[in-house]
């Protein structure tokens, strides 16, 4: 399965996780703790960990068409919920 993660570095990680929880909750499977998180898209899985200084994202598709995609949802939706907090998102796959 084609995987694809980042760490990124912010102060916000957990409100990160629950403004985009709280986003996708009306229209996509939702799994949330107090520090983590999984989102079930219909091309793949998202694991949002929330550590002391960073967010760790961990992508998982069928098929490696549905990584680049799903990035980039994931990116767009990060950085909308960051509001004026600057996010370096790097993905490694």
């Amino acid at each position: 399965m084609p995987l694809s993660r980042v760490e990124i570095v912010t102060p916000s990680a957990e409100r990160l996780i629950n403004r985009l929880c709280k986003h996708w909750a009306h229209k996509l499977e939702i799994e949330q703790s107090d520090q983590q998180a999984t989102i079930t898209f219909a091309t793949g899985t998202c694991l949002m960990v929330a550590e002391a200084d960073k967010l760790v994202v961990a992508l998982e598709t069928l098929e490696e068409e549905h990584l680049d995609e799903l990035e980039g949802v994931v990116e767009r939706h990060l950085m909308r919920m960051a509001g004026d907090e600057e996010l370096a998102i790097v993905w490694e796959n």
